[in-house]
């Protein structure tokens, strides 16, 4: 066979699966609407999505509780985690001796291998009686300790892999004749790494916190286990919540027997899917926006 069909045939074979790869989520959103069509059918989206109410053996299937649950949790991960992890990525790159960077990398790569479940653990050890005896008191407010900081700082140190190392390899990506020429001009240190290599170094930066940002949507155990898990609203960080994947793994596989509960599991599975798809279009359109910007 002519090395020019070979070529052909393994572009058209490549693009074939690119495609199906692509096709997935689509596929995967189809079969999850038709799972949750019953209960769509028999509830306004606004009712789904708007109401409070969680009461499968009264039909009601109000999902706002879990929505905020999870947006809750997410943000205070992200406020905890971006800073910090952005600060230890400076300090790796811009700072740190060849020798700590070289001992800190494989720690910080550790964290990422630990089961989720054993960050459960270590919250429910930790984290929970900490904010129960110590922060909640500080603020002269009562906590169970389950609550929405809980599993905010326990997701944290979960992304701190993911943001540190992309973080840290998108900041040594940054030629050295940047830095060079910066410094030679009379710039500090901090202003070097301030106003040059943050800024040439901004669109990998933000992909890295986005990718924090989408790990922390869809964590399940080890949230699950800190939260407290209680269907209502939290009006503050010490409040208890109850994120989407937590409601999925909790309930699916028991009390089924239960008129459309089945399917408002996988309506909440959906809507879970479509938030962080439509975050991570978004994201990608800021991305788009940053390099430009950037250039």
């Amino acid at each position: 066979m002519p090395r020019r069909v070979k070529d052909l045939l393994a572009g058209k074979v490549l693009l074939l699966l690119t495609i199906l790869a692509a096709l997935l989520v689509l596929v995967m959103i189809a079969g999850l609407y038709l799972k949750s069509k019953p209960v769509l059918d028999s509830h306004s989206l606004s009712e789904l999505l708007f109401s409070t109410r969680w009461r499968p053996f009264r039909g009601q299937f109000g999902f706002l509780p879990f929505i905020m649950g999870t947006l809750w949790v997410t943000g205070v991960a992200i406020a905890i985690a971006v800073p910090l992890c952005l600060l230890t990525a400076i300090y790796l790159s811009e700072y740190a001796h060849s020798r700590v960077r070289e001992w800190v990398k494989p720690l910080i790569d550790i964290l990422a291998g630990i089961p989720s479940v054993v960050f459960g653990v270590w919250g429910m050890l930790v984290i929970v009686p900490f904010i129960k005896d110590v922060v909640a008191p500080f603020f002269k407010v009562f906590s169970t300790g389950y609550s929405v900081l809980a599993g905010g700082i326990v997701l944290a140190i979960m992304i701190f892999p993911v943001i540190i190392h992309v973080s840290l390899e998108v900041l040594r990506a940054v030629p050295e004749e940047v830095r060079e020429a910066s410094l030679a001009l009379g710039a500090t240190r901090w202003q070097t790494v301030k106003r040059v290599v943050l800024r040439k170094a901004l669109p990998g930066v933000a992909a890295a916190i986005i990718l924090g940002i989408s790990r922390a949507f869809g964590e399940t155990m080890a949230v699950l286990m800190v939260v407290g898990n209680v269907p209502k609203v939290p009006a503050s960080v010490l409040d208890p919540a109850y994120p989407l994947p937590a409601l999925i793994a909790n309930n699916y596989g028991e009390m089924l027997s239960v008129p459309l509960f089945d399917s408002a599991l996988m309506l909440a599975a959906l809507i879970l899917l479509l938030v962080i798809l439509l975050f991570n279009i978004a994201s990608r359109a800021v991305l788009l926006r940053l390099g430009r910007s950037v250039r």
